[in-house]
């Protein structure tokens, strides 16, 4: 178990590895060599509160598929373990990430007198205006 929060916590059995094929340069070694890895973890079967999930679905993107599974390439290293170590860190820094609980906005209503110098200040603008027009000849 890696603990992010007292109630959010990684269960590291349930965590699926899967090596593949890197995409890029690299020539007859990378044709030869899975060095890339597959990160698969299952977020809908752990017990999460709702709020950390759509926290999570939120922070992860693309990353979060539809039925509750996050997915994590990590190719970036030539070894498999380090990639593996670097798709586990991305994935607690994501957990992290998702664990700060947003801030609700208190709706505020602005005092009257911010208001009316709103309007006086659009009261003096449009006298200015006006009197940079030409008279009219009629009156």
């Amino acid at each position: 178990m890696i603990h992010i929060t007292d109630s959010i916590m990684i269960n590291d059995e349930k965590i699926d590895f899967k090596a593949v094929r890197s995409s890029g340069p690299g020539g007859q070694h990378l044709n030869k060599v899975s060095t890339a890895i597959l990160l698969k973890y299952n977020v809908l079967t752990q017990n999460y509160p709702s709020w950390f999930i759509t926290q999570l679905k939120l922070n992860a993107g693309s990353q979060f598929s539809k039925n509750g599974v996050i997915i994590l390439k990590a190719q970036s290293h030539r070894s498999q373990a380090r990639n593996k170590d670097d798709a586990i860190t991305r994935l607690i820094k994501l957990f992290k990430q998702s664990a700060i609980r947003p801030i609700k906005r208190i709706k505020t209503i602005p005092p009257k007198s911010v208001n009316q110098n709103r309007l006086n200040l659009k009261k003096l603008q449009s006298k200015k205006k006006n009197l940079r027009k030409p008279p009219k000849l009629d009156e």
